[in-house]
């Protein structure tokens, strides 16, 4: 049994191959967009593939509204049959996402802090126990919650610019990564890299993330979009079940340990964030970016 709000891994009738798109003799319909405030999405019917592209200048932060629309977008191509792998990337320049939006964080109400951390769970339950192949097209800095929706996808390329930086960094703003995040770090990283790297709130240039196993590939700019099609390719090469199934035995303990803890993470949460030293924190930094922005 799932609990509810969450999406069981593999709740899509296992298929060999991809499943048959529509009636033979209607002529096919290979390319659908759809589009709301902060994410565009295409889906490529005839291929099976769709492309989520974060479009909410100037860095992609992850406020409610855009934790909410990633749910919906995620959802309607789960739900979608001819869907059976998605690309996320960015329509921002030399930036993926800046993570979680700090004002959703500072001077708000314990509901709406409430709120927003549940989103946040949302976000990442849907994207790691996701039955479609997930490939991250990592096309600028990734930190926190950014590298969290980098680490949740199946397969990660960036971009070969070692101005462009990923990493879980929440340390460096007096936040405490929760479990859930650091779980997922270390299935990628391993533990020590992911126990140094958190400690000190580590933003990794692109180099060292390849380096540290952080991202799969580095490419130059122009070939991204190439070399993602052919990773998504090689993945999709599979029969269905078999990767889904697989996907799910492996990340299921990490899953199932948040869905069990999820409201006791709320509360934790909402302690956390209400502190004075916490929101003193957070407002000095969002001062910074005004001051940095000016």
């Amino acid at each position: 049994s799932v609990p509810p709000g969450v999406l069981p891994l593999c709740r899509r009738p296992p298929a060999w191959g991809r499943a048959p798109r529509q009636p033979p003799g209607l002529p096919l319909a290979p390319f659908r967009a759809f589009s709301n405030n902060k994410i565009m999405v295409e889906l490529d019917e005839s291929a099976g593939i769709a492309t989520m592209k974060f479009k909410s200048p100037p860095v992609n932060s992850l406020s409610l509204e855009f934790l909410t629309e990633f749910c919906i977008s995620l959802e309607k191509l789960e739900n979608n049959r001819a869907c059976r792998g998605v690309i996320i990337t960015s329509a921002v320049p030399k930036i993926f996402s800046s993570g979680l939006d700090i004002t959703e964080m500072c001077g708000k109400s314990t509901e709406h802090y409430a709120e927003f951390w549940r989103a946040v769970q949302e976000m990442w339950l849907r994207l790691y126990g996701s039955n479609m192949v997930t490939v991250a097209a990592v096309n600028g800095s990734s930190p926190a919650g950014g590298c969290l929706i980098a680490l949740s996808c199946d397969y990660r390329i960036m971009v070969e610019n070692p101005k462009f930086s990923i990493g879980l960094n929440e340390a460096q703003l007096g936040i405490v990564a929760p479990f859930w995040f650091k779980d997922t770090f270390v299935n990628v990283v391993g533990h020590r890299v992911a126990e140094r790297s958190l400690q000190l709130g580590s933003l990794h240039p692109a180099p060292e993330a390849h380096r540290f196993g952080l991202v799969d590939e580095l490419v130059p700019e122009e070939k991204l979009q190439e070399k993602t099609g052919a990773v998504m390719a090689q993945w999709l090469a599979l029969p269905d079940h078999a990767r889904q199934l697989t996907k799910s035995m492996m990340r299921k303990a990490v899953l199932d340990r948040l869905v069990a803890h999820r409201e006791e993470d709320i509360q934790n949460f909402i302690s956390f964030i209400s502190k004075e030293s916490i929101q003193k924190s957070l407002r000095m930094y969002m001062e910074m970016l005004k001051k940095k922005k000016g």
